[in-house]
């Protein structure tokens, strides 16, 4: 089933996100991943959205994702990511109507 990764990020060191931001497609297109949206100044139609920038991704499923959020790859760009922003991510299942 298709899982959807959803990151909402607030900068604290634009420098070193955008090295993460750099290196970010050269790991990501190896695990069937696809990027569905990112956005730095979405439109907020209720309540607060206290943060810079949202990231939406797919994947097949979730062992795809695991394998590229735990990738020997992923970790070491991810420092930057870290370091350059606070992140909520969120993983979600797709829907599959019964019957």
């Amino acid at each position: 089933m298709t899982v959807y990764a959803i990151a909402q990020l607030k900068m604290t060191d634009r420098a070193a996100y955008d090295r993460y931001q750099a290196r970010f497609f050269d790991v990501f297109r190896k695990y069937s991943g696809r990027l569905l949206a990112a956005d730095e100044q979405p439109r907020v139609l209720e309540g607060a959205w206290p943060y810079d920038k949202l990231v939406m991704m797919s994947f097949p499923d979730e062992a795809a994702f695991v394998a590229f959020s735990n990738s020997a790859d992923y970790e070491d760009i991810s420092r930057d990511r870290k370091a350059g922003a606070q992140a909520t991510v969120l993983l979600v299942k797709g829907f599959a109507p019964a019957g």
